[in-house]
């Protein structure tokens, strides 16, 4: 049987790729919801003809910019025809293929039963589908759990997950269920915690790539990974790109005295009143293509660590793997430094703290991938223009 090794880096850009198809699906579901909620989808008439579950372009757009979904029309149109071209809305009549700002009526595709159900589409849903129902019975399957000293959220049992599928009527036998596991793997919904297992009816544990119940703001779609790194070597590069939400967020850090301070990221324009000697980037949440503003807090290193004494044998030095799942903004870290980069500030509330992350900690490997002689500019690299999932290796103090 094949483990995670053997799958290698073709699962991972499959499941990258079909992780974007499925946030825009999650997300495109999530408004269609509201829509029908907030009485924008409904029956409409025109030359004597009543067109069912539709609303009006123009309408639309104004909704989308008064419940702050879209900054403007500009952009409120740019996020429709995504949802058009990957087929979650189309016109009524199918006679226009781009979403305009005018009294045309569109309809979600799911509300006409015409969306498009290839093996990716029927796989994701059943997927989402099977995510919703553990969550909403009675039950402790999925849950935070804690693996080779590691925490992993929305984690569930192999072997207890294959009962409940039986016991759900999703499969009628064990053989069943373990090619549903693996297909749902396949797909990036769901993985071994520490990537090193195919699944397997047993033991191992598994969680969702994907909490499918987080709600998506729809600038997100237009949201793309930035694939240019800051030149200056001395400027910590942020691996949470965007503050999704519009407020500020708190990164901690540890000054050289291991003193723990809170350093507010805050918009842009503010940037220069608020920088300061604490010194940490603004990033205002707009589709702009800028690089965020940087500034150069202290190292939090007391000294410098050279590959080869983090690996002498015997040393001061313990070995940590995390398993990261991008949030819409990023992961949620700092890296600095250079052979070996280390991590440099740890944003609390992100993926990278949930996931145990800290700052001191070398960084050893991303992706499989050894980095100790490599410099922060081009790890930071490997970790946007790689799967949104990311697996590191970190060394840090035993006592520390």
């Amino acid at each position: 049987m094949l483990g995670m090794e053997g799958i290698g880096n073709t699962m991972q850009k499959k499941a990258a790729e079909l992780e974007r198809m499925a946030e825009v699906l999650v997300t495109g579901e999530q408004l269609r919801l509201r829509l029908h909620e907030a009485k924008v989808i409904k029956d409409r008439r025109h030359h004597l003809r009543t067109y069912p579950n539709c609303f009006v372009a123009k309408e639309l757009i104004d909704w989308l910019i008064e419940h702050k979904e879209a900054s403007d029309r500009e952009t409120a149109i740019k996020i429709m025809q995504k949802l058009l071209d990957q087929c979650i809305i189309h016109h009524v009549c199918d006679e226009h293929k781009e979403f305009k700002d005018v009294k045309l009526f569109y309809r979600f595709r799911k509300d006409d039963g015409t969306f498009p159900l290839d093996n990716e589409a029927k796989v994701f849903m059943r997927g989402q589908r099977i995510y919703e129902k553990l969550m909403n019975t009675e039950n402790s399957l999925v849950q935070t759990r804690v693996e080779e000293m590691e925490t992993f959220e929305r984690t569930l049992v192999a072997s207890e997950f294959v009962d409940w599928l039986i016991q759900d009527a999703e499969v009628t036998t064990r053989e069943e269920a373990e090619q549903l596991g693996r297909r749902l793997l396949e797909h990036g919904i769901i993985q071994h915690v520490t990537n090193k297992h195919h699944f397997v009816d047993g033991g191992l544990l598994y969680q969702f790539r994907m909490n499918f119940r987080r709600r998506r703001r729809l600038m997100e779609l237009l949201h793309e990974r930035s694939r240019s790194i800051p030149e200056s070597h001395d400027s910590p590069f942020c691996l949470r790109k965007q503050n999704a939400d519009g407020s500020n967020t708190s990164f901690l850090s540890v000054s050289p005295t291991k003193e723990i301070k809170i350093v507010s990221a805050v918009r842009r324009s503010s940037m220069s009143s608020s920088c300061g000697s604490s010194g940490y980037y603004s990033s205002s949440p707009t589709l702009s293509s800028s690089p965020p503003v940087l500034c150069n807090p202290k190292s939090v290193l007391k000294r410098q660590v050279s590959p080869e004494e983090l690996q002498t044998p015997g040393g001061p030095y313990m070995k940590k793997t995390f398993t990261i799942v991008g949030d819409a903004v990023g992961w949620g870290f700092v890296v600095r430094g250079s052979k070996p980069c280390h991590i440099q500030a740890v944003d609390p509330s992100g993926p990278a703290a949930a996931a145990g992350m800290k700052v001191c900690q070398f960084v050893v490997s991303v992706n499989g991938l050894n980095v100790l002689s490599l410099d922060y500019r081009t790890v930071s690299n490997l970790i946007l223009t790689g799967p949104r999932t990311v697996v590191m290796e970190v060394m840090e103090e035993a006592d520390y």
